[in-house]
């Protein structure tokens, strides 16, 4: 993953010329091709007319065949150049919004790389639905241009019949477009709102779902449903307004563009009627009246989309325009140290101060959960290095001085509440399919009941957020991917706290075995894992007030057996 650059800083404007720029090749295709679509079909009234006009005249059996041979050539034209030009486009808008999903999926994943005040949930929602409504821009660019060659051909085409015709489609495509444009903007604006009550709806579920185990346990379950209805309510408000804004838009166009052909009919109607244009320009213009309904319903909708794509861009700059929160170094970190934690001071943390050497297991027992909780947001790199004052060095180097991929190729912080993905269990440990320890891992995070439990074993399917585990279940699945990755340097946080105590005795034991010789720290009150680490750090008050083995600290200190005991 890359760091962030100056190609973040821009706005929605700056995404969509981002977009046409780096699809010109694309688009150009697209557009000629469906510049010749739309050239086709409005030869065919053209055709049909000058058809009649000539067979009228000759009567003759050669004219009949030469134009069904012009039709058929325009039919094919037609079908062809739709076929792939729609193929080109697609393809490259659906290319564009990936970039763009994997662009705001980047940042997401990026911990110190802005400062911007949207959940997890909104920014699911701009890395899909606005990547992709961006991208759109890709395929409406074209689609007005050939809808714009398509309407000038019509014009001149009644042009050569008569001058009122073509002027007529002239003026009333460009009433047609005034009047929409306008109401375009309307729509832009209430996308926006749309776009954020959804995603802010979409986060208040994703919390649901994390908490909805301990909100059913002290019953503030009802109340958080509660919340929820009433932010989900403002979603569909809104997005019943949008809809509404969107049909009135719809019939306007509509009901100007029949104005506009009707227009065209009645005036082709008249001339004929007086003799000013023969039947076949009457054919042609009457032809041309009903077809030029469908790019001028399209040259209307145009306005519509670009507004619509502009709103998501701008959503997606809000992520992607963020200001750096620091700027990540450039070194790694070396092999064979281990990590120093020097007079840090954060939120709870007042002069914390350890060592932890190479291949050692250490146990912090923190007396004060939000301690707890400020160091490990600490190492994982959630507060960035001038956010708090000390320093944290991971093999020998200040964390300041490395990149954000050297740190976590080095050291892994793993939550309490690691997040389960939709999938199975063999990917969830092994996201990147490169662990050769997934067997031992599932045996020292005693997962092997869980495997054996299912006929597909590893591949058992997964639910979003693990909704078909138990929380048990899923805190051994976060811990098995913990010991798979095999990194350097390992910190675990809380562990075990969902498993019954035999349990937890077992993965004690197996931690300790499987990281022998590799550095380990857990952040821990359980009893079992403080036993098998080789020492335990007491953090108390935000500083180490002890450094001791957990046996002798049981027998020395009154406060730390009640702290630990169980």
């Amino acid at each position: 993953m890359t760091t962030p650059d100056t190609q973040r800083t821009r706005p929605g404007s700056g995404i969509l010329r981002t977009a046409l720029r780096r699809n010109i090749g694309a688009m150009a295709s697209g557009t000629l091709l469906m510049g010749l679509y739309q050239a086709a079909e409005t030869a065919f009234p053209i055709a049909l007319g000058l058809i009649v006009e000539h067979t009228m005249r000759d009567r003759s059996l050669g004219s009949l065949g030469l134009s069904i041979a012009a039709l058929a050539v325009i039919i094919t034209t037609v079908s062809l150049s739709w076929r792939f030009g729609m193929r080109i486009l697609q393809k490259a808008n659906t290319t564009e919004a990936h970039r763009w999903r994997v662009r705001v999926a980047g940042c997401g994943l990026q911990p110190v790389a802005g400062n911007v005040d949207l959940k997890s949930g909104e920014v699911l929602t701009i890395a899909t639905e606005d990547a992709d409504q961006t991208a759109d821009i890709i395929e409406v660019v074209p689609l007005l241009i050939s809808s714009l060659v398509a309407v000038l051909i019509a014009a001149v085409a009644l042009g050569l019949a008569d001058i009122r015709l073509g002027a007529l489609v002239i003026v009333g495509t460009v009433a047609i477009l005034s009047v929409l444009s306008v109401m375009s903007r309307r729509i832009g604006s209430s996308t926006r709102e749309q776009q954020a009550r959804v995603a802010r709806a979409g986060a208040k579920v994703a919390d649901l779902i994390i908490g909805l185990r301990p909100l059913h346990g002290f019953g503030g379950n009802h109340a958080a449903f509660r919340s929820y209805r009433e932010v989900s309510t403002e979603a569909k408000h809104q997005a019943i307004t949008v809809a509404r804004v969107n049909g009135t838009y719809a019939g306007t166009a509509l009901a100007l563009n029949a104005v506009l052909a009707a227009a065209v009919t009645l005036t082709a109607g008249v001339l004929a009627f007086r003799g000013r244009i023969t039947i076949g320009e009457l054919v042609m213009a009457v032809g041309l009246a009903q077809f030029i309904m469908e790019p001028l319903k399209l040259f209307s909708e145009m306005p519509k989309y670009v507004m619509i794509a502009r709103a998501s861009a701008e959503r997606m700059a809000l992520v992607l325009a963020a200001p750096a929160v620091t700027a990540p170094g450039a070194q790694s970190p070396a092999a064979g140290e281990g990590l120093e934690v020097d007079c840090v001071r954060h939120g709870a943390l007042r002069e914390v101060k350890f060592q932890v050497a190479a291949g050692e297991f250490v146990a912090i027992a923190a007396y004060q959960p939000r301690a707890a909780a400020d160091l490990a947001s600490v190492l994982a790199l959630h507060v960035p290095p001038g956010a708090y004052q000390g320093a944290v060095r991971v093999g020998g180097r200040d964390l300041a001085d490395l990149s954000v991929e050297a740190v976590r190729a080095h050291m892994l912080v793993n939550p309490y509440d690691g997040e389960i993905f939709a999938g199975t269990l063999r990917t969830n440990i092994d996201p990147s399919h490169t662990s050769r320890t997934v067997p031992e891992a599932v045996e020292a995070s005693m997962l092997t009941d869980v495997v054996a439990l299912h006929p597909e074993g590893l591949d058992y399917a997964v639910r979003d957020r693990g909704a078909n585990l138990s929380g048990g279940q899923r805190q051994r699945l976060s811990l098995a991917r913990a010991l798979a990755a095999d990194t350097d340097v390992l910190v675990l946080r809380d562990p075990t706290t969902a498993v019954d105590a035999v349990t937890e005795q077992l993965i004690a034991r197996n931690i300790a075995t499987l990281r022998r010789g590799r550095t380990t720290v857990v952040i821990t009150s359980s009893p079992a894992l403080l036993d098998v680490a080789d020492r335990v750090l007491v953090l108390d008050d935000g500083v180490v007030t002890a450094d001791d083995t957990h046996r002798h600290l049981l027998a020395t200190d009154e406060d730390y057996c009640r702290a630990v005991a169980r």
